[in-house]
Order: C-alpha cells, then structure tokens, then sequence
C-alpha cells in the first residue's frame, strides 16, 4: 500500500462534481415540487454541501453552498425563475440557508483536512518506521541506497528513482527500474544531507507532480537515508581502522618475537663463513663438511622461519588462497622428508600411505609447509632416536585423515586447545627454540582447504590431525597410474 492516493480527484474535478451535485439535484426536487415544501427543499439543498466539502474540502464545498442558495432562490422561492425576492421571510430564509451552508462547509472541509493529515502522518510514521527496521540491520552502503531507492520507488509511484553518491563513496549510483534509460531532466532532486556536508542526490521522475506534502516527506526519507549511509560509511572506516591497527599489532609482535630466531641463525651462518674464509688455521675435511651443514642447515631454518612468517601475514589479512589442483599427498610427504633430511636426521621417518591412493585436490606448496611445520615440531620436541610416523586413511565422509604423530612428552588438556594459537608455546628452554607460527599456520591452511585440524595424546605418541576433503566442485576421483 502506497503512503499517497493518487486515484483521488484532482482539484477541477472535485469543483464540477459540487455544481454537478447542486444541478442533478435541482432536476429531481423539480419532479417532486409540489409535493414539497420550501423547507424540506432547504434542507434537501444541503446534502451536495455536505458530499462536496466531505470530499473535496472547504473550497468545493462552499461553491456548492453558494449554487445550492442560488438555485433554490431561482426554481423554489417566489417569484419563479428569477433573484428577486419579494418576500421578507423568504429573503431571510434564504440567508439563513446560505449561513448554514456555508458553516457546514467550512466546518466538514477542516475536518476532512485534518482526517486527511491525521492518516498521512500515521502512514508516514508506519512507512519510516518500517525503512529505519530495515535500515538499521545494514551495514553496507550499497545495500543502503539500493533499498532506499526501491522504498521511494514503491511509496511515490514514481517511474524512475536514481541515487548518486559524491566521490568520496566512489560515485556510487543505483537506478530503479535498472533498464530505464531516459535523458528527461529529473522532476525533483533531493540532496542526501547529514551535518558532515552533501553525500549525493536523489533524482525523481513522475508524471504527477510532486505536492508539497509528499515532497516534505521524501525529504525526511531521504535524510534518514543519509544517517545510514554515514553510519555505514564511518563502521567501514572504523573497520579498516580496527584491521590496520591489528595489523601493526601483528607485525610489532612478529618482529619482537622473531628478532632472536633471526639472530641466531644468521650469527651461526656467519660464524660458519668467517670459519671457512680464515686463513689462520686450517680446517681438515671433516670440520670443512660440518661447517657446510650447519650453514645448510641454519639457512634452511631461517628460510622456514621467513615463509612462516610471509604466511602468517597472508592468513591474518585474508590473502591466503590455495591454488588447488589434482596432487600426489605421497609426493608431497616425501618430498618434504627429502628437504628436511638434516633436521630429521636423528629421528627416524615412517610412511604409511596405501598403494593407489586417490590424488586431492590441494595446494601443493600449501601443503608442502603444512607438513614441513608438522615435522619441525615433531623433530624439536620428541627426544632423538625415536619415530615419526604419517598414516593417510579415509573417512567415511569423502574426507582424508591425515595423523602425523612422534614420542614427543604429552601435553596438558589446558594446551591442547590452544597450541594453533599465534605465538603460543607450552616448552620454553634453550634447546626448543621457535616463534610460536608453524602449528597456527598449519590451522590457517588446513582450513582454507576445507579441513580441521587438532592435536590428542595418545599412549606413547603425541598425535597431530587433520582432513582434507577428497572432491572439489563435484570433480570425480582421479587414481594415479601404476608405474
């Protein structure tokens, strides 16, 4: 239901209908004039004054009032068919009748007025109260004007509603119906005003011209619509000050927590070079091939422990998009074993994948540090001489459990929740160094991919977990070949 009424008769139409009301009448007292008296005839006159001020207000209902004294005078009081009035009585009748017509008039006319204002305010109340129900819940910009213009739209009957935004929303402009394309100059322009200056204008094109009613209302819808679009304006600015704060948070913590784990690493590569270029002494082949390892060893740590870092920062801004595709896990696993093969020296790598084992669809890089962390955390916290073993199985669900487990000491219940998170350590002592990322970087990828991970004790093991799904946008299985 629309605010307005617009099938009410416009102003000419409500005047004719009053002297056409006075006229019709006229012919059927007429008829029945000499069964009526001058009276009757008098009160009978005062029913089109009533209709016409009861639809058309004071204005038509005074035309009828004063053609209504005019026709009784001429077909029904002495002389006939003409003004004059002979008689005293009749002449003050007629007054008489012209006094309470008018009075009657006036009367229905401001009450028809203010019936009329009564239920445009309450319509107005109900329409802005349903716009700010709806406007309250959003807090997007678009989502703002795009209902701010189908609410105009539907209340104002009009043919065309379009929106622009200033530049500092990015020239936004939203158009109902979308397919309209007219070059006619708007028949009203609305600015979208708050006190922080002009956000846009709201342009109108109707047949109908716009009363000054309708157009007071649209300007409370439209500076309504100008709260909540600012509103959202400043939540986003707020938010993109909230993720920038967190931001400089993070990397004030990234560095603070690395800035040992940088250091040593690079002393050591550095203490290991000078070693090698000295000419003071020199070194036998053993200590030569010691020193390179250390060096290997030591850059592959700090090459590790950037990319965690590098992940981390893509996680905690919403940049890390696996680039999944058909890949061998038994492939990745071993290669990973591969490159790590100086740190899990003193452990001893068991893999326990089936033959023919289905590809998955993952990120092969992804997955790759996924279990380069996993192996660094077995290898720093397992005692040496003791196993790590992976076994992939799969789940009823079309999912892969993935279990990498080493003879690690157990963790506390209270930890185990909480061991994915940034920078959270249960062992702290020179010999288990580390920034607190790998196992949270593990979660970040895990389930960028879909999956879930976490870690349990078990009798003797300390176990890591986790899935992957086994299809991607309904692609079938692919078993790899049989070499």
């Amino acid at each position: 239901m629309r605010i307005f009424k617009y099938y009410r008769l416009d102003i000419i139409s409500q005047y004719l209908l009053a002297i056409i009301g006075v006229l019709g009448l006229t012919v059927i007292l007429q008829i029945f004039k000499p069964f009526l008296s001058i009276q009757v005839i008098a009160l009978l006159y005062l029913l089109p004054v009533v209709f016409s001020a009861r639809v058309g207000g004071w204005g038509p209902g005074v035309l009828a009032a004063i053609s209504s004294f005019l026709c009784l005078n001429y077909f029904f009081v002495p002389p006939y068919y003409t003004l004059i009035v002979h008689a005293s009585q009749d002449f003050l009748a007629l007054i008489v009748f012209l006094v309470n017509a008018m009075v009657v008039s006036q009367l229905l006319g401001r009450a028809q007025t203010s019936v009329t204002e009564a239920t445009h305010r309450e319509q107005e109340a109900t329409r802005l109260y349903e716009l700010s129900t709806a406007i309250a819940g959003l807090q997007d910009v678009n989502s703002i004007v795009k209902l701010l213009a189908e609410k105009i739209f539907d209340t104002f009957a009009a043919e065309r509603v379009g929106i622009v935004l200033t530049e500092t929303w990015g020239s936004l402009s939203f158009n109902l119906p979308t397919a309209s394309k007219t070059n006619q100059k708007a028949d009203l322009i609305l600015p979208l005003l708050t006190v922080r200056g002009e956000l846009g204008k709201v342009y109108l094109w109707r047949k109908m011209p716009f009363s000054t009613l309708e157009q007071r209302f649209l300007k409370t819808i439209t500076n309504q619509g100008a709260l909540a679009i600012e509103r959202a304006g400043l939540l986003q600015i707020e938010t993109r000050a909230k993720v920038l704060e967190a931001s400089d948070q993070l990397k004030s913590a990234i560095l603070n927590s690395v800035s040992h784990e940088l250091r040593t690493p690079l002393a050591t590569i550095k203490a290991s070079i000078s070693s090698l270029r000295s000419d003071a002494f020199e070194l036998d082949e053993d200590s030569r091939q010691e020193l390179l390892a250390a060096i290997e060893e030591e850059t592959d740590h700090l090459n590790q422990l950037v990319g965690n870092i590098l992940d981390m920062s893509r996680i905690e801004t919403g940049a890390l998009h696996p680039q999944r595709k058909w890949n061998s896990l038994s492939e990745i696993i071993n290669g990973v074993v591969k490159r790590m093969r100086q740190m899990l020296l003193q452990h001893q790598i068991i893999i326990d994948i089936p033959e023919n084992f289905p590809l998955l669809p993952v990120d092969y890089v992804q997955m790759e540090q996924v279990f380069t962390n996993l192996f660094s955390n077995s290898a720093k916290y397992a005692p040496p001489d003791t196993l790590i073993k992976v076994s992939v199985s799969i789940l009823p669900e079309s999912k892969v459990l993935v279990k990498v487990g080493n003879q690690g000491p157990p963790v506390a219940e209270q930890h185990l929740g909480r061991i994915f998170d940034k920078f959270y350590r249960i062992l702290e002592s020179d010999k288990v160094t580390g920034t607190g990322l790998g196992l949270s970087i593990c979660k970040g990828i895990v389930e960028a991919h879909g999956g879930q991970i976490w870690a349990e004790n078990e009798p003797g093991w300390f176990v890591f977990y986790f899935t992957l799904p086994m299809d991607w946008e309904g692609a079938s299985l692919q078993m790899p070949e049989d070499n």
